[in-house]
């Protein structure tokens, strides 16, 4: 009988930002660049300080191009004792671009459209947020030849994600390296769809909460050997 010996490689942790003052007055934000409230700053401290009672070291961190992602990854890495850690940032990782919901308050919108279809908007893999009429101009794409949509389904954030798990994040782990990963609601979510296998319809109820690392390990083959949420 033949049996096969994987060592565990590789870390990944997924930590999604602190609550942003979009988050505590209950709008969608998407690709608007919210900051921490005291209250998400707080969090993030709590996030790294449950993360360095794991003395994981770390050889890469990867993160959006929103504040409230990057301030994040900041104050982890503070708090873990690895501040000197390469950090690249990637619009790939940006929030679900909510696209014409952009800054409506989530209740109010509930009471013109119902409960059910802003749940569907929120949480649907699949189904498309009302369109902007134009994109936005951020000078922060540009460089990367970026053109804003004018607003992303979940699975259509997952278009943008993959390649980076392909190019970034796999690359790393099968490389040996522990990654952490500070981003956003929406992004997590599709890497998580992607890693636990969840399907279209469960994605419904894939949550991850602000400031709540996730952490996985995986083998030589990049099979996942367990999940601990901290």
């Amino acid at each position: 009988m033949n049996f096969r010996y994987y060592l565990t490689m590789s870390k990944l942790v997924l930590i999604r930002h602190g609550q942003s003052t979009a988050n505590r007055d209950n709008v969608f934000t998407g690709w608007s660049d919210a900051p921490l409230t005291d209250k998400g700053i707080a969090q993030a401290h709590i996030a790294g300080r449950e993360l360095a009672e794991s003395d994981t070291q770390f050889d890469i961190v990867l993160t959006s191009v929103l504040q409230r992602a990057i301030v994040t990854s900041y104050i982890v890495m503070d708090e873990i004792h690895q501040p000197w850690l390469p950090i690249i940032k990637s619009w790939r990782l940006n929030e679900r671009h909510y696209g014409a919901l952009k800054g409506l308050n989530k209740a109010k919108t509930a009471k013109k459209y119902g409960d059910q279809q802003v749940r569907e908007w929120r949480r649907s893999y699949t189904l498309m947020p009302p369109l902007l009429q134009h994109p936005d101009q951020d000078r922060r794409y540009r460089a990367s030849a970026v053109i804003e949509p004018l607003g992303e389904s979940a699975e259509m954030s997952w278009q943008r994600v993959k390649p980076f798990w392909e190019d970034q994040i796999a690359a790393n782990l099968r490389a040996s390296k522990n990654v952490l990963l500070v981003a956003h609601g929406s992004s997590i979510r599709v890497l998580l769809k992607f890693l636990d296998r969840v399907n279209d319809a469960d994605f419904m109820n894939v949550e991850v909460g602000n400031g709540e690392p996730i952490v996985y390990d995986f083998d030589n083959q990049l099979h996942i050997l367990s999940k601990t949420n901290l």
